[in-house]
């Protein structure tokens, strides 16, 4: 979870929403990502879904089947349906996401039986430093009068 704080700090530097996520498979880091919505002009470019198509390029194969994904604020839903897509079988998240969260909180997409897949969830790691680095950045964005 730390590779992941690292990884959100790194989306600050284009003034993303500092949110990073890193695939790991047998204790080895295979994709890595932060926000870069801001940096691509893409509603697409979330943490979670650059580390998945990193370590999907890096497997060869779109089924991470082996691997966990760590990321510091809970997957919104666009981003809870890829997990679903590329069959991961475990999340690792920090901070809960009240407004647009898609696997425990607002929604629980990752746990509906009627799909073919669900993810074993792990949630509450460094929460507080997750919530922390985002709360930061949007109150700059207040002040700033940008967000």
């Amino acid at each position: 979870m730390r590779l992941a704080l690292a990884e959100a700090a790194a989306a600050l530097e284009h003034e993303d929403v500092p949110i990073g996520a890193v695939v790991v498979r047998g204790g080895r880091v295979i994709g890595r990502g932060h926000n870069q919505r801001e940096a691509l002009h893409d509603p697409t470019a979330h943490a979670e879904l650059i580390a998945i198509t990193a370590a999907a390029a890096y497997l060869h194969s779109w089924r991470l089947t082996e691997c966990t994904l760590y990321v510091t604020l809970e997957p919104c839903i666009m981003c809870a349906g890829a997990l679903l897509q590329s069959r991961l079988p475990r999340l690792v998240f920090g901070a809960e996401d009240p407004k647009a969260g898609a696997c425990g909180s607002m929604y629980d997409v990752v746990h509906d039986a009627r799909l073919n897949h669900q993810v074993d969830v792990t949630s509450g790691v460094f929460a507080a430093e997750s919530a922390e680095l985002l709360q930061a950045f949007f109150r700059q964005q207040r002040a700033l009068g940008k967000k």
